[in-house]
């Protein structure tokens, strides 16, 4: 017994495969996937911390989230949802305009292609407004203080403390200081922040851990 594919058989596989990706993809799990990106990091005076580049007082900061090399929101528009979504308006446009219509193929295929790219337009749309928005987006390595980037604000005295500004997502914060080598930091000067103890950001000259004199 022969059978030839038609036109409808295809279109209809197409809408099946698309319409089933999309449902298990939505009922097992995350429907945008994991879009994770590495971190950036930069090797200073013999450390290994996150790449900077630039003054606190700028926005800049080792750590912060615009200075994080390879980070970034981007979502390519041939991702699997946005895929799985145009083939489901595809096939299911060109199925019924080759059932209920008299288009011809060339114009049949055409409006589906149409139609297809309206349905992954909204699904790219949902996912980069709405699924990837900062708020849905949160990583704890953005607030990662260790490596940080800060100007002193307030003298630190030798061994004890004093304050430093930084920028973080975006924000100006203020936290106390300690010298990390319990050595005295003028105001003004830059310093990273080697680690961070019950509130107190213990800190290295910028200089020194850049190498720079």
């Amino acid at each position: 017994m022969n059978y030839s594919v038609t036109w409808a058989d295809f279109y209809l596989v197409c809408f099946a495969v698309g319409f089933c990706f999309s449902f298990f993809s939505f009922l097992l799990g995350s429907p945008r996937g994991h879009f994770d990106f590495p971190h950036g990091h930069a090797h200073v005076g013999g450390g290994d911390l996150p790449a900077a580049h630039g003054s606190a007082g700028q926005g800049s900061g080792v750590g912060g989230k615009g200075t994080r090399v390879g980070q970034g929101g981007h979502v390519s528009p041939l991702n699997p949802p946005t895929v799985a979504a145009f083939l489901a308006w595809f096939g299911g446009m060109g199925y019924l305009l080759t059932r209920y219509s008299t288009l011809q193929v060339g114009l049949g295929l055409l409006a589906s292609v149409a139609s297809g790219l309206v349905g992954g337009g909204v699904i790219f749309l949902f996912l980069t407004k709405v699924l990837m928005s900062n708020d849905e987006n949160m990583d704890p390595a953005d607030y990662e203080m260790v490596g940080v980037l800060g100007k002193v604000s307030c003298p630190i005295r030798e061994g004890g403390t004093g304050e430093i500004v930084y920028s973080q997502m975006g924000t100006r914060r203020v936290c106390g200081a300690r010298s990390d080598d319990a050595t005295a930091i003028a105001k003004g000067t830059e310093v990273v922040v080697t680690r961070y103890e019950k509130g107190i950001a213990y800190v290295r000259l910028w200089s020194e851990m850049s190498g720079d004199e």
